[in-house]
């Protein structure tokens, strides 16, 4: 092969390189959620339309690092309870693969637009539920700490976890496995990996540990979600194991990434009930006939909530 050759491949290599380096800065930059979701996710119900909107209070964000694979702590919060004798109910996330809560600030800003206290961080594995135990971890301390804006002015018996995906599958860790577990009253888990999957790839769980009020979501669009990650079959699998409060349903042409966020005027509506005791909220769920299992743009619904047990 003559030099002018190897210079010419030489320069294809670098090219490809370059631009296989370009897509992975743009893939990291990229938010997972889309900016304007809030407006633009079609709903099929007035409960799931009224909490999927942003709620009424004015968002703030606060951050401190921490030199582990957290990377940071990303804390969004309601801007006056820095004024308000109030405690904040308190929510933890869990990352998905390769989603770091940087990327989805549009969905945690949401959350605090309803008065919660959100955090995430910037960690990639996700599935033990180690970033979520820290996190709360963080929050208590924090509030112990009279010279932290969050000092006496979280609620800690109101604590809720969501997590997508790797961070579905972490859920059910942080609220059976972990340190803090006791500490959460109720969970959400959206398109977690199925047990056969995740115990393939070392991210053993055991659901059988859940005793707090739980939902789960899926999708129904793409073969990543329906073949991969929740088969038709794995979804009541899951379900079927939990001895406590729960609720499960599919979200109709949702393919996995947009489980992210696509549920979210139910997720919301399921935290407001269960941590702030909103009794329009809890329509979508309880009472002669809930939004959740009448709304055509879900499918599989199932509702098995012991209401002395399920009710805040």
């Amino acid at each position: 092969m003559t030099k002018k050759v190897l210079k010419v491949v030489g320069i294809v290599l670098l090219v490809i390189i370059v631009l296989v380096a370009l897509l992975l800065i743009k893939g990291a930059l990229t938010p997972a959620v889309p900016k304007d979701y809030t407006e633009t996710v079609k709903t099929g119900g007035e409960i799931e339309a009224k909490y999927l909107k942003n709620g009424s209070f004015e968002v703030k964000y606060y951050e401190q690092k921490v030199d582990d694979d957290f990377a940071k702590y990303e804390v969004w919060y309601p801007s006056e309870m820095t004024d308000s004798s109030n405690k904040s109910p308190v929510l933890v996330v869990l990352n998905g693969t390769g989603v770091k809560a940087s990327k989805y600030k549009t969905q945690f800003e949401h959350f605090a637009s309803w008065g919660f206290v959100v955090i995430g961080t910037e960690e990639e594995e996700a599935w033990d539920g180690e970033a979520a135990d820290s996190s709360l971890a963080f929050l208590i301390q924090q509030n112990e700490n009279k010279d932290s804006l969050f000092y006496q002015k979280l609620d800690f018996d109101n604590v809720g976890v969501v997590g997508h995906s790797q961070g579905g599958a972490g859920v059910f860790n942080t609220v059976s496995v972990q340190d803090n577990s006791s500490v959460y009253k109720t969970a959400v888990s959206l398109s977690p990996t199925n047990e056969e999957l995740a115990d393939n790839l070392g991210w053993h769980y055991d659901v059988t540990k859940i005793h707090i009020p739980i939902i789960i979501f899926a999708g129904t669009k793409g073969d990543f979600e329906m073949k991969t990650v929740i088969p038709t079959e794995k979804l009541p699998e899951i379900y079927d194991k939990i001895d406590a409060p729960k609720v499960m349903a599919r979200k109709k042409n949702c393919e996995h990434g947009e489980m992210l966020y696509s549920a979210d005027g139910y997720v919301t509506a399921w935290f407001m009930w269960q941590l702030q005791g909103d009794e329009e909220a809890a329509k979508a769920f309880i009472g002669d006939e809930p939004e959740l299992e009448k709304n055509e743009l879900y499918q599989e619904q199932r509702i098995d909530l012991e209401t002395e047990s399920a009710t805040p």
